[in-house]
């Protein structure tokens, strides 16, 4: 189901006056896709596994607040929580189970939480310096637009944290890889609210197997090249929405897109106009 589009959609001065790496990362990825979900911003319900992250996510951000103020929870005191908001979520946002069962997915969810607490390296008595706080940073003085973020967690000493769940277990070279972009802006954007530099990034991955696990990535702070190599990448995401290069880029990934019909519909459209 699509909702309708907005009858005033997003100007390309709006596209391009704020920038996300999740943004960034959809239009590098497939800038049709981008043009589905940031300029038509067709809207669809949240698939299975996107709502079981979305759950883990939560009730580990529920986890690190607590510690911030100065309060442990464990597994037991921390799933009431857990349920209630499993069920809020889905009154704001839709899900689409399909073949899934919903109560097979939540004790799924559930299992990587109790995972995480009973393995985490994070001592449950270690109070954050932040807990999925919003930052931006001003590019204009680089003809660039305002990056923002939210981040996870940041750790004593400005290490950055971030949370993913994942259905197979990721190689270090490949951690990187794909979250070069939000990883570079999350430094960045630390460097701008705090004036320090971060200390290293953590990508900690809840593994969904049978026997559900944990896998932590440890990088350096955002070196020069990674941060040039983000500037180039805002800098081609702007040429891009000001031209209005919405292509679709066909790939494996189509398998799981929630625009796969928008898109093939789009084909046939163009194939029209062409002839």
């Amino acid at each position: 189901m699509i909702a309708l589009a907005p009858e005033i959609p997003p100007s390309t001065d709006e596209l391009v006056s704020v920038v996300s790496a999740s943004r960034l990362n959809c239009f590098h990825s497939c800038r049709l896709k981008f043009f589905f979900r940031y300029v038509m911003e067709l809207t669809k319900p949240a698939t299975a596994a996107l709502f079981v992250g979305k759950a883990v996510h939560a009730a580990l951000q529920k986890w690190s607040s607590a510690r911030w103020k100065g309060v442990v929870h464990d597994a037991e005191s921390l799933k009431p929580a857990f349920l209630e908001e499993w069920v809020n979520a889905q009154i704001e946002e839709p899900v689409e189970w399909e073949d899934a069962n919903e109560e097979e997915q939540k004790t799924k969810a559930w299992g990587l939480v109790e995972m995480y607490l009973a393995e985490s390296p994070i001592p449950a008595e270690e109070k954050p310096e932040a807990v999925e706080v919003r930052v931006e940073a001003d590019l204009g003085y680089r003809g660039l637009p305002t990056l923002v973020g939210i981040i996870d967690l940041v750790r004593p000493g400005g290490v950055i944290v971030d949370f993913k769940t994942s259905a197979t277990t990721p190689m270090l070279n490949q951690v990187l890889h794909r979250n070069e972009v939000q990883l570079t802006a999350y430094g960045l954007l630390y460097r701008e609210a705090t004036g320090q530099q971060e200390s290293g990034m953590e990508v900690h991955h809840l593994i969904k197997t049978k026997v559900p696990k944990l896998v932590v990535s440890r990088f350096g702070s955002v070196s020069e090249a990674q941060e040039t190599k983000l500037l180039r990448t805002i800098e081609s995401y702007v040429d891009g929405v000001q031209r209005e290069d919405y292509i679709p880029s066909p790939g494996i990934h189509c398998a799981a897109c929630e625009y796969f019909q928008e898109c093939r519909a789009w084909g046939a459209v163009e194939e029209r106009r062409a002839a």
